[in-house]
């Protein structure tokens, strides 16, 4: 029996205004695993007016208060790694480790924020004037509109919310036509059980015809003052169209055309299995997955042959069995998109050293290729699947030369044994993030995250989240009359 799930709007579930609903496919068996009600404008500004009302008091809430529900929240979270893992499979596909590890980071996420509440919030200033005092001050901005993707549904999910929530906003969620469970209510589900009051996290789920229009009356609504995203370049673009064209302050995190680097100094069976991991987590369904292995031309035979033969053995399938590695994509036709550029690459002169072929339903075989000119789709595209390419380099300077020819600058890996080595190599890549002696997928909540180029701008995580979804405000207090000069 399907899942029923209504909208979440201040604090009560209730029916879109229309009374539709939407199905919430499970990519492995294509089976209609949830079906959630189907949002239209009325119904987001229903969700705007319940999070205004609630910013107030939210705003003022004790901050102690406020760590304390963020704090349960995480321990809540943690507890549920089973429900998690049912809910990731049935709705994106996602692999048992992928959600436990969604789990963890997630409520790291949340404790993150929960310490920033009582941080250090603002900075006392010189002042010109004689016995005045300056003042620069962190406040709230208001409502905060959010958008949450389906791939790392809980991370992104809570990413989406936590630093808003932390800094005293409330947020309103549209939640992903591919996992609104997991990414929308499943993580305000927690924060009610914590104890977030009614109204300050609203919860929006849509028909994917409707996405565009839901959007822009999000962001258009005078009362959100800040905006963030993460998603795929493409729709980045529009979104920060929206924010700009209201003077809206946007977070954006978009797609990656990443590459990891193995020098000639590194060690090949830690570089295999680096690069495995950072190819194939999550069927390669993750903004960070490495798309562009470039290999020392001294390692490139002995590191190819054994790449290839590990990517050929991943186990693959049904994302319920714990032993799948490689799982379903989101939908077949997710999986048809990737075997296409797969078969434009091989039309053009590529070559397949294990994988491709065509899916079965939502699974693509992991697969490597190489030999991909510079004319094929997926030189440029990124491919949000289990396909990778491998290229050789002579020297530091070529490799770094191909790892920036991209639009996208979210993150890299350079795998080297001599970490000043790999330092000058990453001082020379144009990305947000880098990984040196490691593959390219990382997160941690403390840190500055986010890309460089067409892969976004703005920061999650850390203070940099917080201060993203504030504003600063300059205060002076005269201790003394001040003269004027009429």
């Amino acid at each position: 029996m399907p899942i029923t799930r209504e909208l979440l709007i201040g604090g009560k579930d209730v029916p879109a205004a229309s009374g539709r609903t939407a199905e919430d496919l499970n990519p492995y068996t294509g089976e209609v695993y949830a079906t959630v009600a189907a949002a239209g404008p009325e119904d987001v500004r229903r969700a705007v007016d319940a999070a205004d009302a609630a910013f107030e008091e939210w705003a003022a809430l004790d901050p102690f208060a406020r760590r304390a529900i963020l704090l349960k929240a995480a321990d809540l979270l943690e507890g549920k790694g089973d429900q998690v893992a049912e809910l990731m499979a049935g709705e994106a596909g996602g692999t048992r480790p992928w959600a436990y590890f969604n789990v963890a980071l997630a409520a790291n996420m949340l404790r993150e924020a929960a310490a920033a509440v009582t941080a250090p919030r603002g900075e006392v200033l010189t002042a010109q004037e004689q016995g005045a005092l300056g003042l620069a001050v962190r406040e709230p901005v208001g409502v905060v509109a959010a958008f949450a993707p389906w791939n790392a549904p809980v991370i992104l999910g809570v990413r989406a919310v936590a630093a808003p929530l932390a800094a005293g906003n409330t947020v309103v969620v549209k939640a992903s036509e591919d996992a609104p469970l997991a990414c929308g209510l499943f993580v305000a589900d927690v924060l009610r059980e914590a104890g977030l009051p009614d109204g300050v996290l609203n919860v929006i789920t849509n028909d994917r015809a409707d996405a565009a229009e839901i959007a822009e009356v999000l962001i258009a609504d005078e009362r959100v003052r800040a905006v963030n995203f993460t998603g795929s370049t493409n729709v980045g673009r529009i979104i920060g169209e929206h924010a700009a064209r209201h003077l809206k302050p946007a977070v954006l995190e978009l797609g990656g055309k990443n590459a990891v680097i193995v020098l000639a100094d590194a060690d090949v069976d830690y570089a295999v299995d680096a690069v495995t991991f950072s190819v194939f987590m999550n069927a390669g369904q993750i903004c960070m997955s490495g798309d562009r292995i470039l290999v020392h031309e001294s390692l490139a035979e002995e590191f190819t042959r054994k790449f290839a033969a590990k990517a050929a053995a991943l186990p693959s399938g049904d994302p319920s069995d714990p032993h799948t590695v490689v799982g379903p994509l989101v939908a077949a036709s997710a999986a048809q998109r990737v075997a296409r550029l797969v078969e434009d690459a091989v039309a053009k002169g590529a070559k397949v050293l294990t994988g491709g072929g065509e899916p079965d339903g939502a699974v693509h075989p992991a697969t490597v290729l190489t030999d991909v000119p510079k004319d094929a789709e997926l030189y440029h595209a990124e491919a949000f699947g289990p396909v990778c390419v491998v290229e050789t380099f002579a020297d530091d300077a070529a490799a770094v030369a191909v790892a920036n020819d991209t639009d996208n600058g979210l993150t890299c890996g350079i795998i080297t044994e001599n970490a000043t080595h790999g330092l000058a190599v990453a001082r020379r890549v144009r990305t947000g993030i880098v990984h040196i002696n490691d593959q390219s997928v990382a997160d941690e909540p403390q840190a500055p995250f986010g890309g460089f180029k067409a892969s976004g701008y703005g920061r999650f995580g850390g203070r940099w989240g917080i201060e993203a979804f504030s504003n600063t405000r300059w205060v002076t207090i005269a201790t003394q009359q001040a003269h004027y000069p009429f």
